[in-house]
């Protein structure tokens, strides 16, 4: 029997960027431009109302919160007396909303951007014809100081989303969620991003050259991969994964993987191997192993990822698995 969450928490619309802060789960409800705190009783407790729609999520090391507009193209700041004051200014670099955020220990914040308009193509169009020539944009992922200025940009990559660092610090994996694949970036000394290397394909080589191609075979692959885009088929595929959210393993060396494309979190080792697989009720944004005693698998669920849709459905879930990890 195949093991799957349970619910904890529902009636959202987009939950996501889930984040263990001060004893308790903290996350963003992107349809709902809202911040949600839950200390595991009782309901969850709205923090505040971001304009433009709360994205990722960090914390300074004063304890001063950031978030970001998704549509507002910046960072906000959450000051101690409780205003709501501008960051950085991320408009002159994004393609698209802006999207999943990383604070490092130091108030370091990485920043991504999905680089189009995407929900805008997935409501007249199937997912499997993003890849039609020219293909989805590329855009990069923005590096800030911890005053908010500026330090750099990486190389574009496609539709950055979720992102770690490594223990020491030395490399952050970010999800490439169009790419189908983990990549892992260097952290310089001046806090920007080298080059990337592929941490973890997450769809088979052939697969991806066949729906990239320009020719025939593109365009047969990407009609009969639009077929197989319906929930009813595409809940009972294995195969590819779309990373949205990611989080280490109690290990620290395996990475779960909320999978975008359908009801599950997946746990892999550098390189791309499944390890393990944990159902969950709908679609998965994101994940996080947490908890009081670090032993809980929460993902963030959704009917729809579309805002405007979700926003009337409120149909998203907190949900939670108790992990065997040995002490």
């Amino acid at each position: 029997m195949k093991r799957m969450t349970s619910v904890a928490l529902s009636g959202f619309g987009v939950p996501e960027s889930l984040r263990w802060h001060q004893g308790a789960l903290w996350f963003s409800d992107l349809a709902h431009g809202t911040v949600h705190r839950w200390d595991g009783s009782g309901e969850a407790e709205t923090m505040l109302k971001v304009p433009g729609r709360a994205g990722g999520l960090g914390w300074l090391p004063d304890g001063r919160m950031l978030v970001a507009s998704m549509d507002g193209g910046v960072v906000y700041r959450l000051e101690a007396d409780g205003e709501l004051v501008e960051h950085a200014d991320l408009r002159h670099l994004v393609g698209g909303p802006v999207n999943d955020m990383l604070v490092d220990p130091l108030g370091r914040a990485y920043v991504g951007n999905f680089g189009f308009d995407y929900h805008a193509f997935a409501r007249e169009h199937a997912n499997a014809m993003l890849y039609a020539p020219p293909g989805p944009p590329k855009t990069p992922i923005a590096c800030l100081a911890p005053d908010g200025t500026l330090l750099g940009v990486t190389e574009p990559v496609l539709f950055p989303n979720g992102c770690v660092l490594t223990a020491d610090g030395a490399t952050m994996v970010a999800a490439e969620t169009l790419a189908m694949r983990l990549s892992a970036f260097p952290v310089l000394p001046d806090g920007t991003l080298g080059e990337p290397r592929p941490w973890a394909p997450l769809i088979s080589p052939f697969l991806w050259r066949a729906v990239n191609d320009p020719g025939l075979l593109g365009r047969i692959t990407r009609r009969v991969s639009a077929l197989l885009d319906h929930p009813a088929i595409a809940k009972r595929s294995a195969s590819p994964i779309a990373p949205d959210g990611i989080a280490w393993h109690s290990d620290g060396a395996t990475m779960w993987i909320a999978n975008a494309l359908r009801g599950e979190c997946v746990r892999v080792a550098e390189g791309g191997r499944v390890l393990d697989r944990v159902a969950t009720s709908q679609n998965t944004l994101s994940c996080l192993v947490a908890g009081l005693d670090g032993r809980t698998l929460f993902a963030a669920t959704v009917p729809t990822d579309d805002p405007v849709r979700a926003a009337e459905l409120n149909g998203g879930r907190i949900e939670m698995f108790r992990l065997r990890i040995p002490r």
